[in-house]
């Protein structure tokens, strides 16, 4: 039995090592001193925030060399290209990810203190500046058909108490065990429980709750699944999960080579709130629409291709 298993790992263990031996595919170690390289990542949601923060670069810095990035799977993985320098600027870091990931503090359920907190520790500790948020978050949130929320009057969490007695409720199998914002957590904060809770993988719930197998579901609140089949967040309103803003991040380093790039980065924050990252992520992950085209019809439609090139103003990258 171990050997079968040993066999069944043994091609996606070396998928993982070619993966890792060619994440930066034509790319050496610091080549970001030639110019601006962007950390994307391998979620949708971080490859459509790459491409809008790269072509929005190409079209306001004409003379900037730009790359992506964008198979790093995890933060940990941009974090350590960062050091590197084999990027100089990430399209999302989240608030909660990296305050208890790379940073390896303690979790707070304050949107304003977790982000004060990383924008002051990125800087000391790395010299790079971590932006305003894109505008939403991407946390864990309870969601249930729009019929059931007119229905019942539904707006927050706390709205569930008088008939979660009688509810079906699906969860994200992890969520059932986890510290500190999870299953336990959950009842100690709202008071009250479900009359079933069925623990299933992440991206069921979405269509147990449309297919009415589940009255509510615990998913992700960016998912695009969300917007496809009309469903409604509940307001976190006892602030059981930690903050997740999504924000640019870029070294001071690049920020020095090209003095525009900062006021470039301003300017997108607050431009994604949460409804509208959903429609893009459901863009691309259901209507197969490229991330680059998701992000071009983006900038395209909110005029932020308008206005000068300030190009011709650059320092040398170091």
């Amino acid at each position: 039995m171990a050997r079968g298993k040993n066999a069944l790992w043994a091609p996606i263990l070396l998928a993982a090592l070619l993966a890792v031996a060619v994440f930066l595919p034509g790319l050496e170690r610091g080549a970001s001193k030639d110019g601006i390289v962007i950390a994307g990542g391998n979620t949708t949601e971080r490859q459509i925030l790459a491409e809008i923060t790269a072509q929005m670069i190409r079209h306001h810095i004409r003379d900037a060399r730009v790359g992506l990035v964008n198979n790093l799977g995890t933060t940990v993985l941009i974090r350590r290209a960062l050091d590197n320098g084999d990027v100089n600027l990430s399209g999302a870091m989240y608030t909660g990810t990296s305050l208890t990931g790379e940073l390896g503090l303690p979790m707070t359920t304050d949107p304003a203190e977790a982000m004060d907190t990383v924008v002051r520790e990125y800087d000391r500790r790395y010299g790079e500046k971590w932006y305003p948020s894109w505008g939403f978050a991407n946390t864990y949130a309870f969601m249930v058909t729009r019929e059931l929320a007119d229905r019942e009057g539904l707006r927050t969490v706390s709205d569930l108490a008088r008939i979660a007695p009688g509810m079906r409720l699906g969860v994200d199998t992890s969520w059932m065990e986890r510290k500190g914002d999870g299953y336990q957590d959950f009842r100690k904060k709202y008071g009250f429980d479900f009359k079933h809770v069925f623990p299933m993988e992440i991206g069921l719930v979405y269509s147990a709750v449309r297919a009415g197998e589940m009255d509510a579901v615990l998913g992700y609140s960016t998912d695009g699944r969300i917007a496809t089949y009309d469903l409604v967040l509940l307001e976190d309103d006892r602030r059981l999960f930690p903050p997740y803003d999504a924000s640019p991040v870029a070294t001071r380093r690049v920020l020095e080579a090209y003095p525009q790039l900062d006021s470039i980065l301003m300017r997108l924050s607050g431009t994604v709130d949460s409804t509208r990252m959903q429609r893009m992520n459901r863009m691309a992950d259901e209507d197969l629409v490229e991330p680059h085209t998701v992000a071009r019809r983006f900038l395209e439609e909110h005029g932020y291709f308008e206005g000068a090139d300030s190009g011709s103003v650059r320092k040398e990258a170091r």
